[in-house]
C-alpha cells in the first residue's frame, strides 16, 4: 500500500513527541525525516520513537532528499517563518505549532505563499479541540443568553519554564496569548477591529520581558473582548484554558476553564417590580469527541487535507488571531489604540 502522507518533523524537542505519537498512529502516514539544529537531538528522538528515517540539521536538505509532502513544524517561534516558507516553496503542506510567525509581515507572507502554491498551511490551536470550549460555544450560539456584548478572559498562571521563554521580550503575548485570543475568536465567531493594550512586568516576575498584559478589543460583531493575563501569577491560578465570562441580552455564560459550564438567564414571568431579577441556570452539554487537544487538531488538519477544504486553523484564518497578538504588542509599544485592519494593511495585507 502506498503511503499517502510522507512527513518531516522539524524540531525534535519535547512538544514533537505528541506530534510523532499522532503520526505513528495513522496507517497512511510515514515519517521520512527528522530535522533539528542539534543532530544529536534528532537521533535521540528517532531512537525514542523507534524511527529509522534519516536525520538532518537543515530543512532544505531534508526537503530535497526525503520525498516529503507534509512538514510538521515544531520548532521555536523564531524559526517558523523559515521552515514554513522553505516547505511551501518545495511544494509541501505545513502543519505548524503556534504562532504562525513572529511578525505581521512574515504571517502575511506565509498566507500569500500558501495560497499561490496551492498548499495548506495550518496552525496548531489545540484549545479549539476541547469538548468543554465546544460546549461553551454551543451554549452561546444557541441564543441562550441572547446577543453577546462582552467577552472576558482571565489567565493567571505562575509558569516556571526556564529556557527561551524566560528571555523573550514579550513571553505572555507572543508565546501564549495566541491561544486565548484564538479561543475568543472561536467563541464569538468574530474578528478583531481594534485593540488597546498595556503590557508590563510586575514585581516578583522571573521573566526578563513583560509577563503580564491587559487588552481591550473591539470585535466585528460589536462586542468587546477583555483579556487579563499573567504568566508570573503565584497563587489562585486559573486553568490553562482561562476563565471566561460572556454577557448577553438575557444573561451570562460562564466557563471556569475546568468543568463548570453554564448560563444564568432571566427567569420567565413578570419581574417588572424586581430590583434584582431572578435567574435560571442552564447547564452546558459536552459533545462527543473521539480525539481532543493536539491529536484532535491534527485529526482535523488531515481530514481537511483529504477533503480538499481549508481546516479551521488554516493560516488564512489564523492570521487574524496573530493580528490580535501583534497589534496588542504595537499598542503596548506606542501607548495608543490600534485599528487592526490598518495595522494589517500597513504590513502588506
Amino acid at each position: 500500500m502506498t503511503t499517502a502522507f510522507k512527513v518531516i518533523i522539524a524540531g525534535c524537542g519535547s512538544m514533537a513527541n505528541t506530534w510523532a505519537d499522532y503520526a505513528k498512529g495513522r496507517e497512511d502516514v510515514e515519517i521520512v525525516g527528522l530535522v533539528d539544529i542539534q543532530e544529536t537531538f534528532a537521533k535521540a528522538f528517532a531512537d525514542r520513537h523507534g524511527l529509522s528515517c534519516p536525520t538532518y540539521t537543515n530543512i532544505n536538505d531534508a526537503l530535497v532528499s526525503s520525498g516529503a509532502n507534509i512538514v510538521f513544524d515544531v520548532t521555536i517561534p523564531a524559526s517558523h517563518y523559515g521552515i514554513s516558507t522553505a516547505a511551501l516553496k518545495h511544494g509541501c503542506h505545513v502543519f505548524s505549532e503556534k504562532p504562525l510567525a513572529e511578525s505581521m509581515t512574515e504571517c502575511l507572507d506565509i498566507v500569500n505563499l500558501a495560497e499561490s502554491a496551492g498548499r495548506t498551511h495550518a496552525v496548531m490551536q489545540n484549545r479549539r479541540f476541547d469538548p468543554r470550549i465546544r460546549a461553551f460555544k454551543s451554549l452561546i450560539d444557541s441564543g441562550t443568553i441572547g446577543k453577546p456584548g462582552f467577552i472576558g478572559a482571565d489567565f493567571f498562571l505562575g509558569a516556571h519554564f526556564g529556557g527561551f521563554r524566560d528571555l523573550m521580550d514579550s513571553p505572555l503575548l507572543l508565546d501564549m496569548a495566541i491561544h486565548t485570543f484564538d479561543q475568543a475568536r472561536m467563541i464569538s465567531g468574530a474578528d478583531p477591529v481594534s485593540v488597546y493594550c498595556q503590557e508590563f512586568n510586575p514585581p516578583g516576575s522571573w521573566y526578563a520581558g513583560n509577563a503580564m498584559a491587559i487588552c481591550i478589543y473591539e470585535m466585528s460583531d460589536g462586542s468587546v473582548f477583555n483579556y487579563r493575563g499573567s504568566w508570573c501569577a503565584e497563587g489562585a491560578q486559573t486553568s490553562w484554558e482561562a476563565a471566561w465570562r460572556v454577557t448577553g441580552e438575557r444573561g451570562t455564560a460562564i466557563w471556569d476553564g475546568h468543568d463548570e459550564i453554564y448560563a444564568e438567564v432571566v427567569a420567565e414571568g413578570d419581574q417588572s417590580g424586581s430590583f434584582i431579577r431572578k435567574y435560571e441556570r442552564i447547564e452546558g452539554t459536552l459533545p462527543a469527541m473521539a480525539k481532543t487537544g493536539h491529536h484532535g487538531c491534527l485529526e482535523h488538519m488531515f481530514h481537511a487535507l483529504e477533503a480538499g477544504i481549508k481546516p479551521e486553523t488554516d493560516c488564512s484564518d489564523n492570521v487574524y488571531s496573530m493580528a490580535m497578538v501583534l497589534a496588542a504588542l504595537e499598542s503596548a509599544k506606542t501607548g495608543r489604540k490600534i485599528m487592526i485592519s490598518e495595522f494589517m494593511n500597513g504590513m502588506g495585507a
